[in-house]
């Protein structure tokens, strides 16, 4: 008999109290650490700031475009068929594509070193917008390397359920 697969309801963010906005309040949650919220809140919103500062442009509309540039469209996970291991491009849907953007622009962000948090997100967020810097050249490794391993796309199919 085969077994019930189990559901959950979803929790839901609520948006950011600044911006009214979820993906926001979502990035929010990806910069705080050891359950420091108004420390995650104060990074990015003065990351926000200096972005309106240097550009004279609504930063949500920045980081929505740098996000929307950093997000992948295609990543390889690893499958083991017939003893061997191979690297088989999948594309990335919608939930993951977002939250590998985000974790990616932190990441670029927290390698740079020598300046406030605030303000290497800020440059990160404007040159992931200008489709430069360390996020972006994550995102085309990425791509490259599931251009590379092309060959096995035909494994795709065979994924667990």
């Amino acid at each position: 008999m085969p077994r019930k697969a189990r559901s959950y309801n979803k929790h839901k963010i609520a948006p950011d109290p600044k911006y009214n906005n979820v993906k926001v309040a979502k990035f929010i949650n990806h910069i705080m650490e050891r359950g420091k919220k108004t420390v995650a809140e104060k990074i990015v919103y003065d990351a926000f700031n200096y972005i309106k500062e240097q550009m004279n442009v609504e930063p949500r509309q920045i980081f929505d475009a740098a996000l929307k540039n950093v997000s992948p469209a295609l990543e390889v996970k690893s499958r083991r068929i017939g003893g061997a291991n191979y690297q088989v491009p999948l594309e990335v849907m919608e939930p993951r594509k977002t939250t590998l953007g985000m974790r990616w622009l932190i990441t670029a962000a927290r390698a740079q070193k020598g300046k406030p948090m605030h303000l290497k997100l800020a440059e990160e967020i404007m040159s992931a917008n200008k489709n430069e810097g360390a996020a972006i050249k994550k995102k085309i490794d990425t791509h490259k390397m599931a251009e590379a391993n092309r060959a096995f796309a035909h494994f795709a199919r065979f994924q667990r359920k």
